[in-house]
């Protein structure tokens, strides 16, 4: 009798705890109520911090592209309370895909990377690892495998507000303005996607002023700031005033050459001027603006979406004016350099984009002949 009643005891308690075990979350389905640790979100198992990889094709210190990346992830940490990691793959693009492979096969819920040089790779490893959950956050390439989401940015269109900034700029009478009108491009190589810049720049600055010229040069390269320096010299010694960075790391050439010849610059990506305000404020002061692809929010807000479960996988987005995915830098070096006349310009552009009263030509739809008849248009 007393070895079944013992029994009996021994087995309500075993009950007990097996309910209480498969309740931990209070609510009644054995899954513990953390955003985005369902079947469709980025996390891991319930109750753990989802855990976010960053992959940079490249080095950080480029005050642009890549630093705009890095600026989202540090984001999703402090706002969404991930583990988060950056890895700089570096320059060397045979050790981009073996990189992608071993992280992928370590525990990580979400890898992010960007940019179209890695799209192919990227997507081979994101089909390779139906488990894991991909975001890159700039690509041009619209095809995505089920468990990617692709982001790119309407580059055409804040390049044109950028040319015709750029256009007002060299006609005014701004300090350091000259009497030529021609404005400058630097680009880091002669690719569509930063052909989409050039030719959006030309279609903006040609807005304003359909006369204008426009110098152009390919260093060939996004991390040699020294040749971004040699090419910018020799178009302010020309006789360009401004110019327009889109050269990633080789375009930190580009302020170094508007310091010593004291002429004026944009930026790309990131507000270039205030990332140098506080190391080199002469240097910044000639940055009068910048044609910015709000990278950072970006990633933020795919990486949230996946974690509350509402990203839509398999798919890329286009981020424009409407969508906040662009704009450019109107900060106090923007209101000090560019009276009060020209910023109503700029603003009055800036709203017939969003209003799509304006059409912009993209060159990843066109053939290499055409963009070099738009250059050669507006060749000085």
């Amino acid at each position: 009798m007393k070895k079944k009643m013992l029994t009996l005891m021994l087995l309500a308690v075993m009950v007990l705890v097996a309910a209480c075990g498969n309740n931990k979350s209070g609510n009644g389905n054995g899954a513990a109520a953390t955003p985005g640790t369902n079947a469709e979100g980025g996390g891991s198992a319930a109750g753990d911090k989802l855990k976010v990889v960053l992959l940079i094709p490249g080095t950080l210190g480029d005050k642009s592209f890549f630093d705009a990346a890095n600026n989202g992830l540090q984001k999703v940490k402090s706002e969404l309370g991930a583990e988060t990691k950056v890895v700089e793959m570096g320059a060397d693009k045979t050790k981009w895909e073996p990189t992608f492979n071993d992280i992928a096969a370590e525990d990580w819920d979400v890898v992010i990377s960007g940019g179209s040089e890695i799209t192919e790779m990227f997507n081979a490893t994101a089909e390779a690892n139906p488990d894991k959950k991909f975001i890159n956050y700039d690509t041009d390439i619209e095809e995505a495998p089920a468990n990617m989401y692709n982001m790119s940015y309407s580059t055409n269109e804040v390049s044109f507000l950028a040319g015709a900034a750029a256009a007002l700029a060299t006609q005014s009478d701004m300090p350091n303005a000259n009497k030529d009108n021609v404005i400058g491009f630097l680009g880091g190589m002669d690719i569509p996607g930063i052909n989409a810049f050039l030719v959006g720049y030309i279609q903006g600055a040609q807005y304003v002023d359909p006369e204008v010229k426009v110098a152009v040069s390919y260093a060939g390269d996004f991390v040699n700031p020294a040749k971004g320096k040699e090419l910018s010299l020799i178009q302010y010694n020309s006789g360009v005033d401004i110019i327009f960075n889109v050269a990633g790391g080789t375009g930190l050439g580009i302020f170094d050459a508007a310091k010593e010849k004291n002429k004026y610059a944009i930026g790309v990506d990131s507000d270039q001027a205030m990332l140098l305000k506080d190391t080199d404020s002469v240097k910044a002061n000639l940055i009068v603006t910048s044609a910015i692809k709000k990278i950072d929010s970006a990633i933020l807000g795919a990486v949230k979406k996946l974690q509350d479960g509402t990203l839509e996988m398999g798919k890329r987005d286009v981020l424009g004016f409407v969508e906040d995915g662009v704009g450019i830098a109107e900060n106090e070096i923007y209101k000090a350099a560019f009276p009060a006349e020209l910023q109503t310009k700029i603003e009055e552009v800036k709203q017939k984009l969003i209003n799509k009263e304006i059409k912009v030509d993209n060159a990843m739809g066109m053939e290499t002949s055409e963009v070099e008849a738009i250059r050669n248009a507006v060749k000085p």
